[in-house]
């Protein structure tokens, strides 16, 4: 995080010019721009997010567009209406009806993409997915922000810290079929094994479908089934800023912490009463995005091809291997993730 600290803040102007243009793509103008590449001889690269309207998504797509068109290529952004797989599977259609030559895709859902993307690979293009995994058989390689087991002991260490050791805590999610998010909380069920964290106990593991309103209602809801809950953990962007605003407005005693923007969450960071969150962590989006440009780029120059001890170039952000998944897949991790807390939040609120 912190090597790409300098980075981040040249390209913050350059992206606060570009985003106007980084909104959802349609069809006809997915197809212009192929028209287009193909007279100048230009590869399309699509990244799909999981919806549109999710700020960390638009994220992810600005570091993605800033890369590839620096390099020369066309990029084609895709935000679906709805943050569900059959919304993917769509856009995939029409992608590969536009002929791109790779897809870099969030999954809304591990195994349901799957039939859409052999489809992709089997039309010849690349395809690779960033922040949310499909299953091994559906991509050549995915770009992991953080290696799974390391956000398990990182979010349960935090809510060790913050509650003291014990008493009951809750999980507030995105979507149940959310690849990434179901990963860390199995992590975080697996530390939790240990005598340690004993006198936790888990009290329900909720879903409020990466949907403002239906994260609040959630929120609410374990407030009232849970009157001796100590803390909620979400380990999702969307959900941890309806939680805080919640556990904030109330004056709750109930405490916050997962993964977060820093921009949407400084506001409820503090260490005192009167904040709702102590601290929380993330990556940085755009390079999330950035990276699985990079891997895009790789895979349809023909650098890597998703194997075990691929190695490739990312520019400023350094070297990446390819490495072995825990789901017999491969993987690219971007890095360890990043603590924001009332020391510094004020200072990363101005990046992302």
């Amino acid at each position: 995080m912190k090597k790409n600290y300098i980075s981040t803040i040249l390209c913050v102007a350059i992206l606060s010019l570009s985003v106007i243009g980084c909104g959802s793509t349609t069809e006809k103008e997915g197809k212009e721009d192929v028209a287009n590449s193909e007279n100048s001889g230009k590869k399309t690269y699509a990244i799909v997010t999981k919806s549109a309207g999710n700020p960390y998504n638009e994220r992810e797509a600005d570091g993605f567009k800033e890369v590839i068109e620096a390099a020369g290529g066309e990029c084609i952004i895709k935000h679906p209406e709805q943050a569900t797989a059959d919304a993917q599977v769509s856009v995939i259609q029409s992608l590969i009806s536009q002929g791109v030559d790779s897809i870099c895709i969030a999954a809304n859902d591990e195994n349901t993409l799957q039939a859409s993307l052999e489809e992709t690979m089997n039309a010849g293009i690349k395809v690779s997915c960033l922040d949310s995994k499909t299953n091994a058989d559906s991509r050549m390689t995915f770009v992991n922000q953080a290696g799974t087991e390391e956000i398990g002991q990182t979010l349960m260490d935090a809510v060790y810290d913050i509650t003291g050791g014990e008493g009951q805590w809750a999980i507030l999610s995105a979507t149940s079929q959310a690849t990434n998010q179901n990963a860390w909380i199995d992590a975080m069920k697996e530390v939790m094994k240990d005598d340690k964290y004993s006198k936790l106990e888990l009290v329900e593991v909720a879903y409020g479908d990466d949907e403002p309103q239906k994260s609040t209602d959630q929120t609410q809801a374990l407030l009232s089934k849970y009157p001796e809950l100590k803390l909620i953990c979400a380990p999702t962007t969307v959900g941890i800023n309806a939680a805080a605003k919640v556990l904030q407005d109330e004056k709750s005693e109930v405490k916050l912490t997962g993964l977060g923007l820093p921009s949407e969450m400084a506001e409820y960071i503090g260490d005192d009463d009167s904040h709702s969150c102590p601290y929380m962590y993330l990556w940085n989006p755009i390079d999330v995005g950035r990276l699985g440009a990079y891997t895009s780029l790789a895979l349809v120059e023909g650098t890597i091809s998703g194997n075990t001890g691929d190695t490739f170039s990312a520019g400023e952000m350094g070297e990446y291997e390819v490495v072995k998944a825990a789901d017999g897949g491969t993987e690219v991790i971007l890095g360890a993730p990043f603590r924001f807390d009332s020391s510094n939040i004020d200072e990363w609120k101005e990046i992302y």
